[in-house]
């Protein structure tokens, strides 16, 4: 991978990190599609920094709002009692305590289950499928469901379903936007409440991945240089990895560009349905799965399959 095409993937982050078609899978094709190789996890995780940070900006306001009230409860300002630190008397604090919760999921599903994320969930078959049936699922809920819960509705049981459908995100295609908001608008939430949750609630998974994965980066990058069988194994981990200079520009470019698309997503589902994103997810599945089936694709990555 070289500095341009780890830019190019950094815009193809920022333009489906937010979107319900899943960016990691996006970033799987046009990997392979472009360099020849899957870009792998750590890249991937670490170009979600950008957006993450976008999501940072934008919601800058709520993020200050609800950990003020978050941290003030919890040390007594709205009562010692064990239920005003939980957020009894005060909304923003509850949402601190679900964003927590609905975070648990995909913390304890992506430490128990890194390996088989990496290799895998990585296959291009699995992605196809998922595309398909949460495409479906999301046209279903979207047309189905009542637009009636807003984000002062959310409760801890929501809060749990809505971290189930981003823990789902760890498998390519599902789409971390894509898994959050079909689960709560199986709910009842309206569009724009479950994009604002999904976006929420990703901040702490993203970031913690984004972090993981750059420390474990490092190590593989300066083992890598080092010689030797542990070299070579370091090597491999890093796969495509470009560097740190094209990877940080890539990062850059996610969250640039990545600004623009959360303030266009936002406008457009406050009009229209999720039907095209559905449609979408459907179209480009049948696509991969035409190039699978030619060879022009394969389903798993020579250096995912070594290292599984």
């Amino acid at each position: 991978m070289n500095f341009f095409q780890a830019i190019v993937l950094g815009l193809v982050q920022a333009l489906t990190e937010y979107l319900p078609v899943s960016s990691s899978a996006h970033i799987r094709i046009v990997g392979d599609l472009m360099i020849g190789s899957d870009p792998g996890a750590a890249f991937t995780a670490i170009i979600q920094i950008g957006t993450e940070l976008a999501v940072l900006l934008y919601f800058r306001r709520d993020i200050i709002r609800i950990l003020g009230a978050w941290f003030g409860s919890l040390f007594g300002k709205e009562g010692k009692d064990w239920k005003s630190r939980l957020g009894a008397h005060n909304e923003d604090t509850k949402m601190g305590w679900y964003i927590i919760i609905g975070t648990m999921p995909i913390l304890i599903a992506g430490l128990l289950l890194k390996d088989v994320i990496e290799t895998t969930f990585r296959n291009l078959w699995i992605t196809v499928t998922v595309l398909i049936v949460f495409g479906v699922l999301l046209w279903v809920f979207d047309a189905r469901s009542k637009q009636i819960k807003t984000m002062e509705r959310m409760t801890a049981k929501d809060a749990i379903i809505f971290g189930i459908g981003q823990m789902l995100a760890l498998i390519p295609g599902v789409s971390r936007s894509g898994g959050t908001i079909t689960f709560g608008r199986a709910l009842g939430y309206t569009r724009e409440a479950a994009v604002r949750v999904a976006f929420l609630m990703a901040i702490p998974a993203v970031f913690g991945a984004g972090i993981l994965e750059t420390v474990s980066a490092v190590k593989d990058v300066s083992a890598c240089s080092a010689g030797g069988q542990a070299a070579a194994e370091a090597c491999a981990a890093i796969g495509a990895f470009p560097g740190w200079g094209p990877t940080i520009a890539a990062t850059f470019v996610s969250f640039f560009v990545g600004y623009i698309v959360i303030i266009g997503f936002l406008k457009f589902v406050s009009t229209f349905s999720y039907k095209a994103f559905a449609i979408y997810r459907i179209g480009l599945a049948v696509v991969v799965a035409i190039l699978l089936v030619t060879g022009v694709l394969p389903a798993i990555d020579p250096s995912v399959a070594a290292a599984a």
